[in-house]
């Protein structure tokens, strides 16, 4: 069984704000949670929710108001800077807008750490050549940040962040300055990174396509607070949160954004339902298990006479399982009692008719799985072919 590597227990973190009389802004609110060594482990949430001031957290940047971190075995929580020095040689740092020395070349920016930490010339240089070649760069070594592209430049800081052999790696919004192929280039580095040295990653962002490409577990970030923790299948497939559920229709594929549901109501006069396509059973919250989904449409479809149009749909996979929608138009009779039978064994999220549709947010939000109307997951990806017939854009 794996150690945790970073341990919160309890983690209060306020801010004094300025002019309200000296109230204080929480921004983590009781947050406990453990991430394994060697672990990717991701932590999202939108702006606001307390993610980078949680990270921050680890590498003693702030201090808990109240609660403890543990970091590689040690209680940080109190530690004086110079005690903290050790440990924080032992933990990397990616930035969003990657934070490099403008006036520095490649190999002098990967260096600079190395002389902080007073290596020998001679042990310097070869360890920046050994860096240059992992990324990549061995032939830029002597460019200017000025003269890379982004995806360069964040390789550069992996570089960097690796010097000086670090156990953990934080990467706040590594990916948020780079288009999707670089984003998968450098997702994929990272993942050579925690593979072949071992190093436990921790994933701050806002881009839950992201997780869902390396991450192994997942915690969510709502408000100050962990919302939701688990395998990344498991919260992908069977999200318990409304956030969560905001954030998986940003990322698997399948479920139909809002206009593109008001455009199949404006083509389509039957009902429009997704129906989530969950390989296997996850586990839910509270101990229980949540079922497959989607797994006996057409019989029932058959069963009940139901006339029906595939109109959209993908599928992907996380962790090496498959996860999607697919979305139908439904028509005739008997459309309620096949779609109350349906809920029964899948997640189902009914958008209405054209004459009487469901709202877009209520429909997707009102998610609790295999129980009543249900809520998707998305990303345009790899499609299936429906999506080509409703108009693939």
């Amino acid at each position: 069984m794996s150690e945790p590597i970073i341990t919160f227990d309890h983690v209060v973190k306020e801010f004094k704000t300025r002019g309200h009389g000296g109230a204080a802004t929480r921004a983590v609110d009781d947050v406990s949670l453990a991430i394994n060594r060697g672990d990717i482990f991701g932590i999202i949430g939108y702006s606001g929710a307390g993610k980078s001031t949680l990270v921050r957290l680890i590498n003693a940047l702030e201090r808990p108001t109240s609660g403890s971190v543990t970091v590689l075995g040690t209680d940080i929580t109190k530690l004086s800077e110079a005690k903290l020095r050790p440990i924080r040689q032992k933990i990397g740092m990616i930035f969003q807008q990657f934070n490099l020395f403008s006036t520095k070349t490649v190999a002098q920016n990967i260096a600079y750490p190395l002389q902080l930490d007073h290596w020998r010339k001679d042990y310097q240089d070869r360890r920046v050549a050994e860096l240059l070649d992992f990324v990549g760069l061995s032939e830029h070594a002597d460019k200017y940040p000025s003269q890379l592209s982004g995806g360069q430049k964040q390789r550069v800081g992996i570089a960097r962040a690796l010097a000086t052999n670090p156990e953990i790696l934080l990467a706040d919004e590594a990916t948020s300055a780079l288009d999707p192929e670089t984003t998968t280039e450098v997702l994929n580095l990272l993942k050579r990174v925690n593979e072949e040295f071992g190093i436990t990653i921790v994933l701050i962002t806002h881009q839950m396509n992201v997780v869902q490409q390396i991450a192994g577990r997942v915690a969510v970030m709502s408000s100050g607070r962990v919302v939701e923790a688990g395998d990344v299948y498991d919260v992908f497939a069977a999200p318990q949160q409304p956030v969560t559920k905001r954030f998986i229709a940003t990322a698997l594929s399948g479920l139909p954004e809002e206009e593109r549901v008001d455009r199949l109501h404006q083509e389509w006069s039957g009902r429009i339902v997704t129906v989530l396509i969950r390989q296997k059973d996850v586990s839910g919250s509270h101990g229980h298990t949540v079922g497959a989904s989607g797994q006996n449409i057409s019989g029932l479809i058959a069963k009940h006479g139901v006339e029906s149009s595939l109109l959209y749909g993908g599928i992907d996979t996380v962790r090496g399982t498959a996860i999607g929608a697919i979305t139908y138009e439904f028509s005739g009779p008997n459309v309620e009692p096949f779609l109350k039978e349906l809920a029964q064994d899948s997640d189902v999220v009914d958008f209405g008719t054209a004459a009487q549709p469901v709202d877009y947010a209520e429909a997707v939000s009102g998610y609790s799985p295999q129980s009543q109307p249900v809520e998707l997951s998305t990303e345009p990806s790899a499609e299936t072919p429906a999506a080509t017939n409703e108009g693939a854009e």
